[in-house]
């Protein structure tokens, strides 16, 4: 029994969540501290991540908070190096900064395209790109980059972020390809629609709702605490031969 308890404990082992502040990166941050990792979040929004923070130590859990735009690379090098000299090593990493533009393409300006896709996929690669040599050095890590059902389904008015989502998915099998041999693993999550503070004006309009979820067989969106057990799966040893894998979180949404 205890030997199957442990394949999950994160005890002594440190992640950096991106976009940890709110939302499913603060759902992520919440589980992986409650599991006993050290929590690193990188975020912009320094009110959010510190109150995450404070939420994370009442729960006895440990967790820091750094300001880093995922999108420079400066900021995230810079991050990554404090990260390793303050605690030796990074473990775990979780791509989870992201932002949508529902627009129709036609709608879809250039600033909107850069945007999404700076964001989403740009700070993904440059976030991996920076833990990389640490990880292969010490021949350990797992990364976990959060992608979405719209990277499977051609979904209207989502040109920019369902690109972006579809980037996370080849980025992720490339990476588990190129650095399986050094013992990472690299794997990903597609939810689908899940309440948080960037679709709770979308999934408010009652139409837009109610069309979601007839197409998903549980019969309803996610909560970020339906991605904690996934992402505890996938930064503990229980995942330790999964790579290169984008597990569906979808309530169903992809099954017909």
């Amino acid at each position: 029994m205890n030997m199957t308890n442990n394949l999950f404990d994160l005890t002594g082992e440190v992640a950096i969540v991106t976009g940890g502040a709110k939302g499913i990166g603060k759902g992520i941050a919440k589980g992986l501290a409650e599991y006993g990792a050290k929590v690193v979040i990188f975020d912009i929004d320094a009110e959010s991540a510190n109150e995450t923070v404070e939420e994370i130590k009442k729960m006895g859990g440990y967790a820091v908070f750094k300001k880093v735009d995922v999108t420079k690379t400066d900021e995230v090098n810079k991050a990554v190096s404090e990260v390793l000299d303050e605690f030796g090593k990074i473990d775990i990493l979780v791509n989870n900064a992201g932002t949508v533009v529902r627009k129709s393409v036609l709608d879809t300006t250039d600033q909107d395209w850069d945007k999404v896709i700076n964001l989403n996929l740009k700070g993904a690669f440059l976030c991996a790109r920076a833990v990389g040599p640490s990880m292969i050095k010490r021949r350990k890590g797992k990364i976990i980059n959060i992608g979405s059902v719209s990277s499977f389904l051609g979904h209207p008015d989502h040109a920019a972020y369902g690109a972006s989502k579809g980037g996370i998915r080849i980025l992720t099998k490339v990476l588990a390809v190129e650095w399986g041999k050094y013992g990472i693993n690299v794997n990903g999550i597609a939810p689908g629609y899940v309440k948080t503070p960037m679709t709770e004006d979308y999934l408010r309009v009652k139409r837009n709702y109610e069309s979601i979820v007839s197409k998903i067989p549980l019969n309803r969106v996610a909560v970020p605490e339906d991605l904690i057990g996934p992402v505890v799966f996938l930064a503990s040893k229980a995942s330790d031969y999964i790579s290169g894998h984008m597990l569906l979180v979808d309530g169903g949404r992809t099954a017909d």
